[in-house]
């Protein structure tokens, strides 16, 4: 890793080059998690437990039939009606995650060769006509494919939750703070922008470029500004709990976003 004295971390990121670097990686859960791949049942797991303490946060303010039936249960298991994977790689985040909490999830992904290991799935929506054999619960969950990189993506559709998770470090400052707008401007009157990202720990408290992925490492601060500037409220941060220490990850936390017209408080709670 390296950085410059004469010009910002996120001014390296060059996008041909992180593509490249994407592109020569496996198309496997491996090759998605950077050869950790026992993290991924500890990832999904804290993600959901995440999210599910947002929508509680969420379910305070709405006074629609969800809230007014007084049953936690059934507001528990009422399924959000369209997600945003946003760099989806494989899709291990849908498959693992967003295929229990969304009934349709679009996909957001610049590697080809990873979109098709989405497409080709079992989770993607088959525009077929004369099917009269039960389908499973989850097949169909994938309807839109998107394969661009998040600097380019212009949401068409109005989503309950976008999930972006280990690749807005892949965009400039300037470029993640339009995107989000942009992301903010494509949420429903209740929807949820979620950013799970690893955390710079530089003792000097700078952002980290790392070469060999052509990415930034955010300190917690720098994303706070970020989320400041592109006019967006942080309603919950939350640090991923759970991860072998032994294998020396970079600490990792997730976002929780909403547009400034929503009024909640900040709230960082690292803790279970």
């Amino acid at each position: 890793m390296s950085s410059s004295t004469t010009s910002t971390p996120d001014s390296n990121i060059n996008h041909a080059s992180a593509l490249q670097y994407w592109n020569s990686m496996p198309a496997t859960v491996n090759g998605m998690l950077g050869g950790f791949p026992q993290v991924s049942r500890i990832d999904l797991r804290g993600s959901a437990n995440f999210l599910a303490k947002i929508r509680r946060l969420i379910q305070i303010e709405q006074a629609d039939t969800d809230t007014t039936a007084g049953q936690s249960g059934q507001r528990k298991s009422k399924k959000l009606k369209r997600g945003a994977d946003c760099g989806a790689g494989i899709g291990r985040i849908t498959e693992g995650f967003l295929r229990n909490v969304c009934e349709t999830v679009d996909v957001v992904e610049p590697v080809e060769k990873f979109a098709e290991v989405i497409r080709n799935g079992l989770l993607t929506r088959k525009k077929e006509e004369g099917n009269s054999a039960e389908e499973r619960e989850d097949e169909g969950l994938v309807e839109n494919i998107y394969i661009t990189g998040l600097e380019n993506w212009i949401p068409t559709e109005k989503y309950d939750l976008i999930w972006n998770q280990w690749c807005v470090g892949h965009l400039t400052d300037s470029q993640l703070t339009t995107y989000l707008q942009r992301a903010a401007n494509a949420l429903t009157a209740h929807g949820i922008l979620v950013l799970k990202e690893n955390n710079s720990t530089d003792p000097e408290g700078r952002d980290i470029y790392d070469e060999v992925d052509n990415s930034v490492t955010r300190t917690d601060e720098s994303f706070r500004k970020i989320f400041k500037d592109a006019g967006l409220t942080l309603i919950k941060a939350e640090e991923q709990l759970g991860f072998p220490r032994h294998l020396g990850l970079l600490p990792v936390r997730s976002y929780a976003l909403r547009p400034n017209k929503n009024e909640y408080d900040t709230v960082d709670a690292p803790e279970e």
